[in-house]
Parts: structure tokens; sequence; C-alpha cells
């Protein structure tokens, strides 16, 4: 008798923030949860904690080497993956005229060509399972731009433009692509920041939770009819 086992998912950057929320969700509803991260300590205290059956692994995800042993290490120790989130970003703020232009090349690389590699990766292996779900973490920013953040804003907004036409790419072969565009969150990317005004301009007043991202995150792998889409999670912070 061969067990129905969860479906199987890749989180990048699945060790802290928004990703290790993902991952926390998609464990607790069962899934088979690929943690990865450039730290790989840090991937297996949480591949860990999400209980047993889980992987962490290492990856640089500008790397495609890296991108393609990671996945031939999934598929050898989980199976083919159902699910891709690309949680893996980074941010190097200031002025562009400040900014060096290393830190440009950083930011496109994990957040805008990391993905990209990952999904290819992924699109192989779920063309082949007839079916599966991406979804890439974007960023309200990236939609309406951010004083000091044009270089990390045009990562994520790229990460639609992706997103929309991979979406168009791989709709016959059953894979739905969508994108969460989260505001301000209590991560350590936004652990620096002065919440107190920052706060004021959110409609609903607060910061938003990773756990709160998770949801809209998980919502949309579930969602079958549902696929090129946006889903802005931020307080309504781009009504104000």
């Amino acid at each position: 008798i061969i067990l129905k086992m969860g479906k199987v998912c890749a989180v990048f950057g699945g060790s802290r923030g928004i990703g290790k929320a993902v991952a926390e969700l998609l464990a607790q509803k069962g899934c088979r949860l690929a943690v990865i991260a450039r730290n790989l300590d840090v991937a297996q205290t949480t591949a860990r904690n999400l209980g047993e059956g889980h992987l962490a692994l290492s990856c640089d995800v500008s790397s495609e080497q890296e991108v393609q042993k990671t996945f031939e290490e999934m598929r050898r120790n989980l199976g083919p993956i159902n699910y891709l989130v690309n949680a893996a970003g980074i941010n190097r703020d200031g002025l562009l005229l400040r900014t060096k232009t290393e830190d440009m090349i950083a930011q496109i690389h994990t957040n805008l060509l990391g993905t990209m590699l990952t999904c290819k990766a992924a699109v192989k292996v779920m063309i082949q399972q007839q079916g599966g779900a991406i979804v890439n973490i974007g960023n309200i920013v990236g939609l309406k731009g951010n004083s000091g953040q044009s270089v990390y804003s045009a990562t994520k907004a790229g990460l639609v433009g992706f997103s929309r036409s991979l979406a168009k790419e791989v709709a016959k072969k059953q894979i739905r692509v969508n994108v969460v565009a989260p505001g301000f969150i209590h991560t350590e990317m936004t652990a620096r920041l002065e919440e107190d005004q920052l706060k004021k301009g959110i409609l609903l007043g607060r910061f938003g939770e990773p756990h709160e991202v998770a949801q809209a995150v998980v919502f949309l792998l579930e969602s079958p009819y549902v696929t090129g889409s946006v889903l802005v999670v931020d307080g309504g912070l781009q009504l104000m």
C-alpha cells in the first residue's frame, strides 16, 4: 500500500522571516518541506523544529549550479516538488547616488535572478508531474516605489513582470504562478526601521506578522483557479 504523503514544498529563504512562517504553516498542513537558505545551520534548526521528515539545504540562489544541486537533493530525499516558494531576498538600502554597483548587482542576483533560476528548475519538475504551484514574494515597494530603495524596488517589480509572464508560459501544463506583495512586516529586514513613524501611514495602524503573510502564500498555493495574480498584504499601506 502506497501511503498518500503530503505535498513536497521547497521554500527558498525558509530559515527565517516570511519564509520560515510559510514553512511552519505548510508543515502544519502535512506538507514535506525543504527549508533552503544560505546558512545551513539556521536552515537545519528551522527544519528540525518543523518535526520529522523535513529537509534542510544550503543554497546560494544566484548560482545556477547550486540551484540544480539543491533540486537534485530534494528529488532524492523528498521526491518531485509540488510547491515552490521564493522568499530569499536581500536589501542594501540607500540613495542611488550613494549605492555601489556591487550592491546593486548583489540585490539583482539574489532577488531576481535567483528566483528565475529556482523557477526554471521547478518548472522542469512540475511539467513531468503535470502540475504545481509557485509563489514569489515581492514587496509593496515594487508596486509603489520607495525613496532609498530604488534597486530593491526594481528587483521586486521585476518579479511581478517575470511571474506574470511565466504564468502565461506554463498555464497549459497546469502550473500556477503568483506573487505576494507584503508591506511592513516584523522581520530582521525591518528591525531597524522607525516603526512608530511608519505605522501612521498604514491603514490598520501596525506592522504585519510573518504568519499573516504566510496565510496569503498558502492561500495562493492551494487556490486552483488563481494564477498570474499579485496579492497585496500590506495592512492598507498602498491606499494611504
